[in-house]
C-alpha cells in the first residue's frame, strides 16, 4: 500500500473512531425514560418498574421506592435523594439504598421505614423539605375500602406518604401505595402523576380515573399495576385531556 492510500484509511479510521466515541453510551438495561421541560432544564423520568422510579436534572438524582426486584440498577447513578413511600418490602429494599448512597445522600421516609433505615429522616404529611431547590412535599397514602382483614386496611391511614416534588416549577406527584383518598382528590396544579392501580392493594381503573378527574394532572402515568388492564384506564380518561401514558411499571 503507497502512502497516500495509507493515509486515506488512516483518515477514514480516525473520523470512524471519533464518530464511535461522541455516540451516547446506552446500556442495554435502561430503563425506558420520558422528560418533562422545567425552568431549571430538564426532568428526566426514569420507569424501572412496579413503584421505583428514578428523576434526574441537571446530573441530580432523585430515587422513588428502589427496589431492586423492580428492576435493573445496573449502572445507575448514585442518590442524591432517596424518597420511600412506606415500609413494604417492594418500597423499601434496604440492601440497595446501601448500595445507593453516597458521601452526602439524603433520604426521606415515613416513620415506620427508619426502623431499616435508621440514618433517614422521617416526614409525616403535611412536611415540608427543600434540597437544592427541589421542594419535596408529603402527602396521605392509605385505603379506605380494601383491607385484609375486616377493619385492617392494606396501608392504614397515617402510616404511608406520597410525595409531590416542585422542581422548576413543575409538580411531579407519585402517590405511593393508596386509594382516591379526598386529600389527592383536593390537590391542585399538578404537572405529572404517577397513580397506583392494582387490586387489592391500591385502586381500580375505575378509581384512579375518579381521582384524575378530580385533580386533572396534565400527565397521567399509572404505576404499580401489575397484571391489571391499562386499556381501561386509557378508554376511562380519553375526552378527559389528561395526557395518559403506558409505560412498563408492573
Amino acid at each position: 500500500m503507497n502512502n497516500c492510500c495509507l493515509a486515506r484509511v488512516l483518515r477514514v479510521f480516525l473520523t470512524l473512531t471519533f464518530f464511535a466515541m461522541t455516540l451516547p453510551s446506552i446500556s442495554q438495561t435502561d430503563p425506558e425514560y420520558d422528560k418533562v421541560n422545567t425552568s431549571v432544564g430538564d426532568v428526566y423520568m426514569y420507569f424501572i418498574g412496579h413503584g421505583s422510579l428514578m428523576f434526574r436534572v441537571n446530573g441530580f438524582a432523585i430515587y422513588i421506592d428502589p427496589v431492586r426486584s423492580s428492576g435493573s440498577y445496573e449502572f445507575r447513578p448514585k442518590a442524591d435523594i432517596i424518597l420511600v413511600t412506606h415500609e413494604h418490602g417492594d418500597h423499601l429494599d434496604v440492601n440497595l439504598i446501601n448500595d445507593l448512597k453516597k458521601e452526602g445522600t439524603l433520604m426521606f421516609c415515613n416513620e415506620n421505614s427508619l426502623t431499616k433505615v435508621s440514618w433517614a429522616m422521617a416526614m409525616k404529611a403535611g412536611d415540608r423539605q427543600e434540597i437544592n431547590d427541589i421542594i419535596i412535599e408529603a402527602v396521605p397514602a392509605y385505603n379506605i375500602v380494601n383491607e385484609m382483614a375486616p377493619g385492617k386496611p392494606f396501608h392504614p391511614k397515617g402510616v404511608g406518604i406520597g410525595y409531590i416534588m416542585t422542581i422548576g416549577g413543575k409538580r411531579i406527584y407519585v402517590a405511593g401505595d393508596t386509594e382516591n383518598t379526598p386529600e389527592m382528590k383536593a390537590l391542585r396544579n399538578i404537572d405529572v402523576a404517577f397513580l397506583p392501580m392494582n387490586l387489592p392493594y391500591t385502586m381500580t381503573p375505575e378509581m384512579v380515573a375518579d381521582a384524575a378527574l378530580s385533580f386533572k394532572p396534565k400527565i397521567l402515568y399509572p404505576y404499580h399495576f401489575g397484571e391489571t388492564n391499562t386499556g381501561k384506564i386509557t378508554e376511562l380518561l380519553k375526552n378527559s385531556g389528561i395526557d395518559v401514558r403506558i409505560r412498563n411499571l408492573k
